[in-house]
C-alpha cells in the first residue's frame, strides 16, 4: 500500500454516531461543563441506561446505588462518564471482520485500557492531565486492527497466528499492509476530529522513542499493549517491558512492581458483555 488513503479506499469506513463526534469535540474544550455532557448523553437513553449499569457495578465500589446519569457524573466524574461513553459509541462503528473473536478482541482492549490508566498514574501530571484521555486512547489502539482486517482479511489469520509475543502483532501488520494498527487508528481519529494530542500519540504507540521528544502518552500506550499481549501478566511482567520507554517516562520500577493492578479488576467498558 502507497499510503493510508489507498488502504481507506479498500472498505467501508466506520462512521462514528453523530452523538459521539459532539463529545469528540468537547475532548479539548476547557470549559466544558458536567452539564453540557450529561445533555448530549441524555439524548441517548440506551447509552444513558448503560452507563448506569455500569456505575452501579461492583467494579466502581460506589458508596450508595447511582440513581441517574447527574449521580453518575458527579460521583463518577465528568471525564471518565465521557470516556465510557465514546468508548460505547466506538463499539457501535466497528464490526469486526471474521477472525477476531469478540469477547477476546474486546477484552483485550478494556486490559490495554486500564494497564494505560494505571502507568498515568505513574507519570508526572503535568504530562499526562487527563487520565481518561489515555484510558481512550488505549482502548482505541488495537481497532486500526480491525480495518487492516477488513482491507486484507486473508492476512488477518496471520496477523493473529499465535503464539504471538508481545509487540509482534505490530511487526505482522506492517508486513503486510504497510502500517501498524496504531497508525492506521490515528488517521481514523484524525478524520473524526478528535484531540491533536491523541492522534499523535496512536501514531506513535508502536514506536514511542521515534517520535522527538517522545509523546508521553504513545510511551504509555505503547507499555499498556505490551502488558495487554500477556493474559497472564502479573508484577514480574514489569521486567519484560522496554526500559528504555519506562525511563523516558520516569516510571519507578519500585512503584510499578508494588501496585501492579490485577487484571480482572479493570472496569469492563459498557458494551463488554454486548
Amino acid at each position: 500500500m502507497a499510503d493510508l488513503a489507498d488502504l481507506f479506499k479498500t472498505i467501508e469506513l466506520p462512521v462514528m454516531p453523530a452523538l459521539g463526534l459532539e463529545l469528540v469535540s468537547t475532548l479539548d474544550k476547557q470549559r466544558t461543563t458536567v452539564a453540557e455532557v450529561g445533555a448530549l448523553i441524555s439524548r441517548d437513553p440506551a447509552l444513558a441506561a448503560k452507563l448506569l449499569a455500569l456505575a452501579n457495578s461492583a467494579a466502581f465500589g460506589l458508596p450508595r446505588k447511582v440513581a441517574n446519569l447527574d449521580s453518575a457524573l458527579q460521583l463518577i466524574g465528568m471525564s471518565r462518564v465521557r470516556a465510557l461513553a465514546l468508548s460505547a459509541c466506538l463499539h457501535n462503528a466497528f464490526s469486526l471482520p471474521e477472525g477476531l473473536h469478540a469477547e477476546d478482541f474486546w477484552s483485550y482492549n478494556v486490559a490495554c485500557a486500564g494497564y494505560a490508566q494505571w502507568l498515568a498514574e505513574g507519570v508526572d501530571s503535568d504530562a499526562v492531565a487527563d487520565r481518561q484521555k489515555v484510558w481512550l486512547a488505549a482502548l482505541m489502539l488495537r481497532l486500526g486492527e480491525v480495518i487492516i482486517g477488513h482491507a486484507l482479511p486473508d492476512a488477518l489469520p496471520y496477523i493473529e497466528l499465535t503464539p504471538c509475543a508481545p509487540g509482534q502483532r505490530w511487526d505482522r501488520e506492517r508486513q503486510l499492509s504497510g502500517f501498524d494498527e496504531g497508525e492506521v487508528m490515528a488517521e481514523l481519529a484524525r478524520r473524526w476530529n478528535f484531540p491533536a494530542d491523541l492522534v499523535e500519540a496512536l501514531l506513535w504507540a508502536s514506536d514511542p522513542l521515534a517520535g522527538k521528544p517522545m509523546h508521553p502518552i504513545a510511551g504509555i500506550l505503547h507499555l499498556a499493549s505490551h502488558l495487554a499481549d500477556q493474559p497472564s501478566a502479573n508484577a514480574d511482567a514489569i521486567d519484560t517491558l522496554p526500559v528504555p520507554v519506562m525511563s523516558a517516562l520516569d516510571l519507578k520500577y519500585g512503584w510499578l512492581k508494588s501496585t501492579f493492578p490485577e487484571r480482572a479488576t479493570f472496569a469492563n467498558a459498557p458494551f463488554a458483555n454486548d
